[in-house]
């Protein structure tokens, strides 16, 4: 099991990483998903903080010391962005030519993953091992 986490861990943080990357390399696409109640002003300023956000919790997310902490950042990342997958969901003909029913799957897939994120908020279990008061009674 713990390969299995360990191979996630590295996926979901390559997924953030590369997740931020496209912010910078695709700005556009992410402008195009900005609500409409967001200033224009502050679009681009929060296209780049959350690319930045992405990339940093992806890499914070594979250093055992801030595992949780970054695993709590992209909770709090993912809550943040929603409003831009709903706007995204409500004008998906627009934006991207498709119909709601085909972009409705991002939706519940952001709870997703952020029950997989707090998958990784769960302090690291310990080897088992006999503790000493354990092997005393069991010789009793």
């Amino acid at each position: 099991m713990r390969y299995v986490n360990l191979v996630v861990q590295w996926l979901f943080a390559l997924f953030f990483v590369l997740a931020g990357v496209q912010h910078f390399r695709d700005e556009e696409f992410f402008l195009r998903i900005m609500p409409d109640y967001i200033p224009q002003e502050l679009h681009r300023p929060a296209v780049l903080v959350s690319g930045a956000c992405e990339i940093a919790l992806g890499v914070l997310l594979l250093i055992p010391r801030t595992t949780r902490l970054a695993a709590w950042g992209i909770i709090a990342l993912l809550i943040a962005v929603f409003p831009a997958n709903i706007y995204a969901f409500q004008h998906s003909e627009e934006l991207f030519g498709i119909s709601k029913a085909q972009h409705f799957i991002r939706l519940p897939l952001q709870g997703v993953m952020i029950a997989l994120a707090y998958w990784f908020t769960r302090p690291p279990r310990q080897a088992s091992a006999v503790s000493p008061e354990t092997e005393d009674a069991s010789t009793v």
